[in-house]
Formats: structure tokens, C-alpha cells, sequence
């Protein structure tokens, strides 16, 4: 089957032709709308519709195109139904409803969470649950258990900012521009990690849930207490010690599910699963107690519509697709 992936959730307008058996992305492009939201210092949910509206058809085009494949080819479509913006959704649903009724094919909506974890089975295919997963983006921080037949069930989540939100938010603290995740990476990458003693909250043995609310107003205190030229002079050093505080929160939480879930396998998902340091910190522990490690290319760990129509695919080789929203081909109405 050759599938087209359709994601719209957030500030990426993304389409993927995938063939399934053997499994293999053909095309994967996307337009992101950072320049249209850098002005405002994060996401503006009607500006990122409009956005969407403009550029869905055109990235859909070059899906098709850089596959080599014609519209008429496709067989299935997948399409983000949530969780996100819900202009941005409603966009991206209308067109997958559209072109389905016209390519008379079914299109089925899929959750954008578990397509996250998607592009980790896209770089290694063979895994099978159960495993523990942890999913964390802009949006969501959180540990789940995927047990046989798509069952989850939350080991610990935040309970307020998400980790790229708090990247992104101290980001704007120090001065930095939308989004700011991996400019803080990239200038603390030979920085002192222990430059500032930046807080993690809630480490009491074997709590599993997230916190980074307290971390940005830790930033903003220290913002206020040390003069600019300070942190100006010192930014790459602050910038080490913001990165560490919120990836030790991430593994340390992450850990400590890992020992109470006794998996032996972890599957990592979500735009801030490329940061280096998070994936340097998970490999060395995983390596050092026998864990398998599943992480997606960099290239897919933002949103994309390879993650979603791979969780379609995943789904479809289990059979398990039937409660997921279906579009039947497109019948005449009767006059």
C-alpha cells in the first residue's frame, strides 16, 4: 500500500508518502512556520490556520512529486485528528477528507502523540511492546506503557510547562528568539553544566511526574538579580546549566520508571528528543544496564507526516484501525 501522511497539528505543515511492505518513506517534506511566529515569541493558533490553509495543498504536491508517484497511486490516507491547535487541525482534517472523497480511498485520523512514537518504529521497526515511552515536545512531557494492542497507560506526566515550553520560555528570559531550544544547546554545547545550580522539581524517590514551572521562575529571578552585561558574558555557561537542569529532570524521571515498570526497552518521541544531550544522557544509561534504546532520526523527531502515517501503518498490520475515525470512499448523495 502507498500511504500519505498528512500533520497540521502545531506550526508544521507536513505530508509523507510512506509504502508499507517493505516499509519505506518516499518523500517527507514540510514547511515550517517559525518566521511567522518569531515575532510574537511562540505559536498564534489563527496564524498558524491561515498558514496551514496556504501550504497544505502545495506540500502535499511535493510529497507526490518527490515520491514519483501520481495522486491516483495512493491508496490510503493518515491525518492528524489531536491532540493540538484546533484551527490548525481542522485544516489538515478537511483536506485528508477532501482528497480521500475525490481519490475515493479511506482516510483515517490518528493521535499525534502516538505518532511521535511512530518515528521511533520508523527507525527500528522490529520493536514490540510492551515498552515504556517517553514522549516530550512543546506541547507534552509524559511516560507511558504501551502494552500488546496499543494499550497505554501514564506512568507520570507534567503538571504544568511542558520541556520544550520551558526551553523555549527561559529562552525568552535570556533574551533569546523563538523557538529557542536548540540555540540554548548549541551555545551551552561546551559550556559548564554546574555554572548555576537552576532546580528540579519534584525528585523525591520515585515520582514519575514533571515539573518546569518553578525552573522558569528560577530563570527569571536570576534574570532579575544578575545585571545584562552578566548574563551576556556568561550566556553560554547559563545556557549549559538550563539544558542540564531540564534533561536531568527528563532522565531521572525516566529512570525511575524504568525501575518500576522493569522494561528493557525505552522509546523516545517528540521535537526534544533531538537534543544531544538528552539522547547522550538516555544512551549511556541504557547502554549501562542492558536497555534497548529506541530513539528516532533526527529528521523525524519534529512533526512530520512520515510519524503519522507510520502510526496508521502500525495500526493497520495489527488490524486495529477500525476505531479510528474512517472516511468511506465518497458515494453520489440520492437526489
Amino acid at each position: 500500500m502507498i500511504w500519505l501522511g498528512i500533520e497540521s497539528s502545531c506550526d508544521e505543515t507536513a505530508c509523507a508518502v510512506l509504502q508499507d511492505d517493505p516499509l519505506k518513506v518516499l518523500s517527507n517534506p514540510l514547511y515550517s512556520q517559525i518566521d511567522e511566529h518569531a515575532l510574537y515569541g511562540g505559536v498564534v493558533p489563527e496564524i498558524a490556520a491561515r498558514a496551514h490553509l496556504q501550504k497544505i495543498a502545495p506540500i502535499a504536491e511535493a510529497a507526490v512529486k518527490e515520491a514519483g508517484i501520481e495522486l491516483k497511486d495512493i491508496d490510503a490516507i493518515a491525518f492528524t485528528t489531536g491532540p493540538g491547535l484546533m484551527g490548525p487541525l481542522l485544516v489538515g482534517a478537511s483536506f485528508a477528507k477532501g482528497l480521500a472523497r475525490d481519490l475515493s480511498i479511506p482516510a483515517y485520523g490518528m493521535n499525534h502523540l502516538e505518532g511521535h512514537l511512530a518515528a521511533a518504529w520508523l527507525s527500528n521497526p522490529d520493536i514490540e511492546p510492551p515498552f515504556l515511552t517517553l514522549t516530550v515536545s512543546g506541547g507534552h512531557t509524559e511516560l507511558v506503557l504501551e502494552e500488546p494492542g496499543f494499550k497505554y497507560t501514564s506512568i507520570g506526566r507534567t503538571r504544568d510547562d511542558a520541556a520544550g515550553e520551558a526551553f523555549d520560555k527561559c529562552g525568552k528570559l535570556l533574551g533569546l528568539k523563538y523557538p529557542a531550544g536548540a540555540t540554548i544547546s548549541r551555545l551551552g554545547q561546551n559550556g559548564n553544566r554546574k555554572f548555576v545550580e537552576f532546580p528540579r522539581a519534584l525528585h523525591t524517590h520515585g515520582n514519575c511526574e514533571f515539573s518546569f514551572s518553578g525552573l522558569k521562575t528560577a530563570v527569571l529571578r536570576y534574570t532579575e538579580t544578575h545585571d545584562p552585561e552578566f548574563i551576556k558574558a556568561n550566556l553560554g555557561d547559563i545556557c549549559a546549566s538550563l539544558e542540564d537542569a531540564i534533561v536531568d529532570s527528563l532522565v531521572t524521571k525516566t529512570i525511575s520508571a524504568l525501575k518500576q515498570t522493569r522494561m528493557k526497552t525505552l522509546v523516545v518521541g517528540g521535537g526534544v528528543s533531538a537534543n544531544a544531550w538528552l539522547r547522550t544522557r538516555l544512551q549511556d544509561y541504557c547502554s549501562r544496564h542492558g536497555i534497548r534504546f529506541c530513539i528516532p532520526d533526527r529528521s523525524l523527531s519534529t512533526d512530520n507526516g512520515a510519524m503519522i502515517a507510520a502510526a496508521a501503518i502500525r495500526r493497520a498490520r495489527q488490524g486495529l484501525l477500525k476505531s479510528i475515525d474512517v472516511v468511506k470512499p465518497w458515494m453520489p448523495l440520492a437526489v
